[in-house]
């Protein structure tokens, strides 16, 4: 195992000939059969497909892309035998709470870059200065620049164990931690944990689910009716779940070998299709892009099969918890939340946003990680 723990900086600035190789296959790009009528109905369309390859090869700017991105600091270092890229931004407002921000799947370091700014300095962008952080934005390993990923075994827990010593390292005795999807499992990972100085855990899901019991519905409102209706619809268009959970390798086959085939596989960008998602498409394509130039996507679906080989029981999370749902997510149903979190101190709704809505509302969700940290001072 590597027990080198210096951290060396980093800039991202992707080979040209790799940036040539993806426009040579843009351009020899070969769609399947559309199904008759090519809409979202049977997965991604070619209709949107052929927009996007076009505005990848003629109008996507990655350099310009990659240029937003080194405008923070990034670093790599080595945990657990695996390297871990992050970008860390201190405050420099004095006593700024330590904030560990973690990415979706798929998603990636860039989910954030939106929200440095107005988290580091809140007083150049309208707030007040008790409301900063000094911000971390790691890579999941398997992910991006924390690759490649050296052995098997890399679940959510194990990454909270990473992240934790990466905190430690950077000299945070204490912070709180964002995540949405794979981030906020990761969150409440660290919530399970709780490791000494552990201040909280905001996320936009909590992934609790019906036991089978009948009385967990006693308390169900409409609203958590509805909810488990969106459950119901996010089940039966997600079927990514139980292929990366099965056979990760065997699709990433294909996903590794045609950007235009990582494009499709990444069709949560778009909420599968039904209309409601606000992520712009040169969001979606630098996202994308990460992806292949860094040939990520195997080592970052394996996660699904991690977990569902994993063994681990049901456990009860008690560290302080706020959850921020977005309209068009994944709802989390409050009485099923409470009975897996004991300590949600924090909740709130949104009437537009999704997903990703560090990408979509990240002014609005900046607003919210404030509040619920404030409200444990």
């Amino acid at each position: 195992m590597n027990n080198n723990e210096s951290i060396r900086p980093f800039t991202v600035d992707i080979a040209q000939a790799d940036l040539d190789d993806l426009l040579a296959r843009l351009a020899r790009t070969r769609l399947p059969e559309p199904v008759p009528g090519d809409d979202w109905d049977y997965g991604t369309p070619n209709h949107y497909l052929r927009e996007m390859v076009d505005h990848w090869q003629h109008g996507f700017d990655w350099r310009a892309q990659e240029k937003r991105m080194n405008e923070f600091p990034h670093y790599l270092t080595e945990i657990d035998g695996q390297t871990v890229h992050f970008i860390h931004v201190p405050s420099a407002v004095e006593g700024a709470t330590p904030l560990l921000l973690t990415h979706s799947y798929p998603g990636s370091f860039i989910d954030f870059l939106d929200m440095i700014g107005p988290l580091t300095d809140p007083v150049a962008y309208g707030g007040s200065a008790e409301d900063a952080f000094s911000v971390v934005v790691p890579s999941i390993p398997g992910f991006g620049f924390s690759t490649p990923l050296v052995d098997r075994g890399w679940t959510m827990a194990r990454v909270a164990r990473t992240f934790d010593t990466l905190m430690r390292r950077l000299g945070y005795s204490s912070y709180g931690t964002h995540g949405s999807d794979a981030g906020a499992l990761v969150g409440r990972e660290l919530g399970l944990l709780n490791p000494t100085g552990f201040l909280g855990l905001h996320v936009l899901q909590l992934f609790s689910f019906p036991s089978g019991d009948p009385a967990e519905f006693e308390k169900f409102t409409p609203a958590d009716y509805a909810a488990l209706e969106h459950l119901q619809w996010f089940q039966s268009v997600g079927g990514y779940n139980q292929i990366n959970a099965t056979r990760p390798q065997t699709v990433a086959v294909g996903v590794s070998d045609s950007p235009v085939g990582q494009l499709a596989w990444n069709e949560l960008f778009n909420s599968f299709g039904n209309g409601t998602s606000l992520v712009t498409h040169d969001q979606i394509l630098t996202e994308v892009s990460l992806y292949w130039f860094t040939n990520s996507s195997a080592a970052a679906g394996r996660y699904h099969y991690e977990e569902a080989h994993s063994g681990a029981e049901p456990t009860q999370n008690h560290a302080p918890t706020g959850v921020a749902v977005f309209a068009d997510d994944f709802k989390t149903i409050r009485p099923l939340a409470e009975r897996d979190n004991t300590n949600i101190v924090h909740w709130s709704n949104f009437e537009t946003g999704g997903h990703y809505a560090s990408l979509e509302r990240p002014d609005e969700l900046t607003a919210d990680i404030r509040k619920f940290f404030s409200s444990l001072r």
